[in-house]
C-alpha cells in the first residue's frame, strides 16, 4: 500500500533488538483516558476510532501502560484492534501506581511487576508482550531485582524485549549488565532537550529512543516565532514540524504523539511526509 494511503510509513523504520522492526512514527495512548490520566475517556467511541484510524494510517507501534486509567488504555486497545493485524507492536509499561488523577508513585517490587505483566497480557489479549518497559525505577528496590524479574518474564516467553523509562545513561548501563535493553523512553521535545545525553547514547548503541510529550511547542508556536513562521511557509502545523524535527534529529527516535481526536491524529501522522532541509532543521534547533 502506498505512503499516500499509509502516510506513517514515510517516517521510515527502526529495529528494536535486531528482530522487531517498527515504523518510527507511532501512537501514544495516554490521552485516551479521562482527565489526569484517570478513569474512562469522555468519548469511548472516539477513542476506539482513533486507535483504528491510527492503524489504517500505517501506525504499527502503539505505546501504552497499565497505569493509564489505570487499566483503561490497554482494554481500549484490545476493543479497537483485536484480533491484532500482523506486525502491530504494542509496547506497555509497569512500575507506576495510581492514587488519583495526576498522581503517580513508583512500585518496583518484583512480585508487583510480575503481577502487572500478567494483567497486561490479559487486558491486551496477548500471549507475549513485544516490548515491556519499566515505567520508573523504584529507588526503594534494588535495580537488579526490578530488571531481574523482567528478565525472568522474558525467559518464560511472556515478554519479548525490555525497555526503561525516565532513566539516565548510568541507569541504562547498569540494567544492560543484567539484560539487553532495546528502548528508553524519556521526556524530550523541541523545547526540552534535557535527555540529549541519553539520546546520544541510544543512537550510538542502536537503542530505540521514545520521546514522550513530543509535541511540547508552547510559546515556540506563537505568532512571530521561527516555528510559526516556518510552519506558515511550509503549509504545515507547528506540531507537524516539531515531529519532523524529531524524526530528522536521530534515526533512533520513535515519536509517539497521542491524541483523543481523529482529526489531530491525522494531522500528526502527516508529519511523517515532511522532510526538513538542513537550514530549516538548524533554524528550529536554534529557536530555543
Amino acid at each position: 500500500m502506498s505512503t499516500d494511503q499509509r502516510p506513517a510509513s514515510a517516517a521510515g523504520s527502526h529495529t528494536l533488538g535486531n528482530d522487531l522492526t517498527v515504523t518510527r512514527l507511532g501512537f501514544g495512548s495516554m490521552q485516551l483516558t479521562g482527565p489526569g490520566v484517570w478513569g474512562d475517556p469522555k468519548n469511548p467511541d472516539e477513542a476506539v476510532r482513533v486507535l483504528s484510524r491510527a492503524v489504517d494510517l500505517g501506525v504499527d507501534f502503539i505505546d501504552t501502560a497499565d497505569s493509564y486509567g489505570p487499566a483503561v488504555a490497554e482494554p481500549l486497545i484490545k476493543k479497537a484492534l483485536y484480533p491484532y493485524p500482523k506486525g502491530l507492536v504494542i509496547a506497555t509499561k509497569a512500575g507506576l501506581t495510581r492514587q488519583g488523577p495526576d498522581q503517580w508513585r513508583p512500585v518496583g517490587r518484583p512480585e508487583y511487576l510480575r503481577q502487572q505483566a500478567e494483567m497486561s497480557l490479559r487486558h491486551l489479549g496477548l500471549d507475549r508482550i513485544d516490548l515491556f518497559q519499566l515505567h520508573r525505577i523504584d529507588p526503594k528496590v534494588p535495580l537488579e531485582e526490578q530488571v531481574g524479574v523482567l528478565k525472568e518474564l522474558q525467559e518464560e516467553g511472556k515478554i519479548r524485549h525490555i525497555g526503561l523509562s525516565e532513566v539516565s545513561v548510568d541507569d541504562v548501563e547498569a540494567a544492560s549488565a543484567i539484560v539487553e535493553i532495546v528502548s528508553v523512553q524519556n521526556l524530550f521535545n523541541l523545547a526540552d532537550r534535557t535527555a540529549e545525553p541519553l539520546l546520544d547514547y541510544a543512537t550510538e548503541h542502536g537503542i530505540g529512543f521514545i520521546p514522550w510529550f513530543p509535541l511540547a511547542t508552547g510559546k515556540l508556536a506563537q505568532e512571530g516565532t521561527p516555528l510559526a513562521a516556518l510552519a506558515e511557509q511550509r503549509g504545515a502545523t507547528p506540531s507537524q514540524l516539531a515531529l519532523a524535527w524529531l524524526l530528522k534529529l536521530s534515526p533512533a527516535i520513535l515519536p509517539i504523539p497521542g491524541t483523543s481526536s481523529v482529526a489531530h491524529l491525522e494531522d500528526n501522522i502527516n508529519a511523517a511526509g515532511i522532510e526538513l532541509s538542513d537550514n530549516e532543521f538548524a533554524a528550529l534547533s536554534e529557536a530555543v
